[in-house]
């Protein structure tokens, strides 16, 4: 006993490529949907990010920010660790650095940490960190 099955795809539902450029009885033949003439029908033709036209673009009509230096991108987000989280998660001894700071999930590898100083810290810990609040190198007494 054998069941043959025949798949038909729906009527309309697989298209054929259009082959522009392959006479006018195709409907896309002469121009080939480009219209007439102008940089855009010519082959190749390809325009820069944030070209408009030859009018002045917008990049260069907005003025720079001044007194900000050029590139606010390059400015260091710090990401702040309170020193009762220290307290919390930290036992006698530790060093806190970036590694360890990681493998406890406080920050992720492209944080830059900042100690403040929230809370108190109870336990002797070393910190191996290059930017520390003046508060809370008081309380620590760094």
């Amino acid at each position: 006993m054998s069941i043959s099955l025949k798949i038909k795809f729906k009527k309309n539902s697989v298209k054929k490529k259009v082959r522009k450029g392959r006479g006018n009885a195709s409907g896309y033949g002469t121009q080939a949907g480009r219209g007439h003439k102008g940089q855009k029908s010519r082959s190749g033709y390809s325009r820069r990010a944030g070209f408009e036209g030859g009018q002045t673009p917008l990049y260069r009509r907005v003025p720079k920010k001044r007194g900000q230096g050029n590139n606010l991108l390059s400015k260091k987000k710090l990401t702040p660790v309170n020193l009762d989280l220290l307290d919390r998660l930290y036992l006698d001894g530790e060093v806190v650095s970036f590694h360890t700071l990681f493998e406890k999930g406080i920050i992720n590898k492209k944080q830059i940490p900042k100690i403040l100083g929230k809370g108190s810290l109870t336990k002797k810990v070393s910190i191996d960190l290059p930017f520390i609040s003046n508060q809370s190198r008081k309380k620590i007494n760094l």
